[in-house]
C-alpha cells in the first residue's frame, strides 16, 4: 500500500486504492482485510478516515462487516453486488432465460472469434465433463461443466458479456449444480459437444441453435425430474 496524496479528499483515496486491493487479489474474495487501526498506521491517516472508506465500499456491496469478527471482502465486482443483493439468488427458471441470453449471444460470438487456446479450453472441460460423469462425482461434473460454459463467454471475446456472466457466476454455478443428475442425460452431452464442434467450425448460426436447445433441454430436464424452480 501508498501513502495517499493530498490532491483529494482522502476518503476518495482511500477508497480507489482499496477497490484495486480487492480488483488485483490483494485482498482475496472471502478473506478478512487488516483492522483500521492496522490500515492507519500503514498508510498514516486517522483511523476515521480509514472506517469511512471501509464504510462506503460496504455500503457498496464490496465488503462485508461481521460483528465481532472483522470485515471481510464479499465480491470484486460492484455489478455482482447489486445483482446478487437477493440472497435468494432468483429462481431456477429465471437463471435458465438469463444464461441462455448470454450464451447464446456468447456462442455466435464465440464461432467468429474463437482461439485455438479457446478450443483447446473447451475440449479440457468436455474430457473433464466426461470424466467426472463416468466416476459419478458431482462436484468434479459441476466444476467441469462450469469451465465449459465461463470459457465459453470468455471466447466471444466480449468483455461486457463475461462481466456480466461473472457477475452473476455464483447464480450460474448453482443452476448447474441444481439441474445436475449423474448419469448424465446423453441428449445433454451431445449438444454440450455439438456447440464445442459448432464455435471450433466457426458456424455462428449452428453455435446458437446449440445453445438455446442446450437449455431447452436443461430446462425440461430439471421440469421432469420435478427441480424446484
Amino acid at each position: 500500500m501508498t501513502s495517499p496524496v493530498r490532491q483529494e479528499p482522502l476518503v476518495i483515496q482511500l477508497c480507489e486504492q482499496f477497490r484495486r486491493m480487492i480488483d488485483d487479489g490483494t485482498w482475496p474474495v472471502g478473506t478478512r482485510i487488516p483492522g483500521e487501526n492496522q490500515l492507519a498506521s500503514e498508510l498514516g491517516v486517522s483511523r476515521g478516515t480509514v472506517r469511512e472508506a471501509l464504510r462506503a465500499l460496504s455500503v457498496a456491496g464490496l465488503l462485508e462487516p461481521r460483528v465481532g469478527d472483522g470485515t471481510y471482502v464479499r465480491t470484486r465486482d460492484e455489478l455482482a453486488a447489486i445483482l446478487t443483493r437477493d440472497r435468494r439468488g432468483g429462481d431456477l427458471e429465471d437463471i435458465l432465460d438469463v444464461r441462455s441470453v448470454l450464451e447464446t449471444a456468447a456462442g455466435v460470438r464465440a464461432a467468429r472469434h474463437r482461439t485455438e487456446e479457446d478450443i483447446r479450453a473447451l475440449r479440457r472441460a468436455l474430457a473433464d465433463r466426461a470424466a467426472a460423469d463416468a466416476a459419478r462425482d458431482v462436484d468434479a461434473y459441476v466444476e467441469a461443466d462450469a469451465a465449459f460454459h465461463r470459457t465459453l463467454i470468455r471466447a466471444s471475446g466480449n468483455p461486457l458479456l463475461l462481466r456480466l456472466y461473472e457477475a452473476v457466476n455464483e447464480s450460474m454455478v448453482a443452476s448447474i449444480r441444481r439441474t445436475t443428475s449423474l448419469p448424465e442425460d446423453p441428449q445433454l452431452g451431445g449438444l454440450h459437444e455439438a456447440l464445442a464442434d459448432a464455435v471450433e467450425a466457426g458456424d455462428a448460426e449452428r453455435a446458437h441453435a446449440c445453445a438455446a436447445e442446450l437449455f431447452r433441454e436443461v430446462g425440461f430436464l430439471s421440469a421432469v425430474s420435478g427441480e424446484p424452480s
